[in-house]
């Protein structure tokens, strides 16, 4: 028996890194995942490790910054499961640095990271209330929660998801559950690009000397710690809690 099981999971960006952390542990708590993607061969990458381990998941090809086919995503997993126990809004990107950027940068970043959060929500809501108690994680960051000099879009748009969960939780209760995760570092091929956007930068120091100076627990996360956060707030273990930020950061907004 696992704390999943008969659930049914969508988890976007779970073709790599936390997202497919979250899908690989959930699914062995009993749940049926879908793994939603930009990637089709990422995704059913996933899905194989799944397997592999003995779940049970589909795969799910999207681009989360169209709402198009968002209502797709939706659509099918009504024609398959019919609702959404635990839906993990975790898409995101880390956008163009600094505060000298185009209109196109902009642009980009606001739909990956803020309309997505809110358009895979907003169309998932009769599903998740089919379910009759049904939890919703988003992942903001802790950029979210404290500023970056460096990122202000990337601040600005999980800034916005932070905000909108605990909107999300007071508009959705008692039926739906929403709280956000908040990562600090994580090891994943994306944390390289936070500390050098420009070709050629050497990241490897500047990296080490951030989590030795600004992270308390002085590594990175892992994917799968996240994962582990990710399942408590999907669970009956969290039956209580909705509408938290949840920082994951080994100690860094501590301070």
């Amino acid at each position: 028996m696992g704390v999943l099981d008969g659930k049914v999971a969508v988890i976007t960006a779970s073709g790599s890194g936390m997202g497919r952390a979250s899908a690989v542990r959930m699914a062995g708590e009993g749940a049926f995942v879908v793994v939603a993607d930009l990637r089709e061969d990422a995704a059913r990458e996933t899905v194989d490790l799944v397997e592999q381990a003995g779940g049970k998941a589909s795969a799910f090809t999207i681009d989360v910054s169209s709402v198009d086919q968002i209502d797709a995503l939706m659509a099918s997993v009504d024609a398959d499961h019919g609702r959404i126990d635990v839906l993990y809004a975790h898409a995101g990107i880390p956008g163009a640095s600094g505060l000298d950027v185009t209109e196109e940068e902009y642009d980009f970043a606001a739909a990956v990271n803020m309309k997505s959060a809110f358009f895979t929500l907003s169309r998932a809501v009769p599903l998740l209330k089919a379910s009759g108690k049904a939890s919703v994680i988003f992942t903001a960051s802790v950029t979210g929660i404290v500023g970056s000099p460096f990122s202000p879009l990337y601040s600005l748009t999980k800034g916005a998801v932070v905000t909108f969960a605990k909107s999300a939780a007071l508009a959705l209760a008692p039926e739906v559950r929403c709280n956000v995760i908040c990562p600090g570092p994580v090891d994943t091929p994306m944390l390289p690009l936070f500390f050098g956007r420009d070709p050629g930068t050497d990241v490897k120091p500047l990296m080490k000397d951030f989590l030795e100076r600004d992270v308390p627990m002085h590594r990175p996360c892992q994917p799968e710690e996240i994962a582990e956060v990710a399942l408590f707030l999907a669970s009956d273990a969290s039956s209580f809690v909705t509408g938290v930020t949840m920082p994951v950061d080994g100690g860094y907004t501590a301070r």
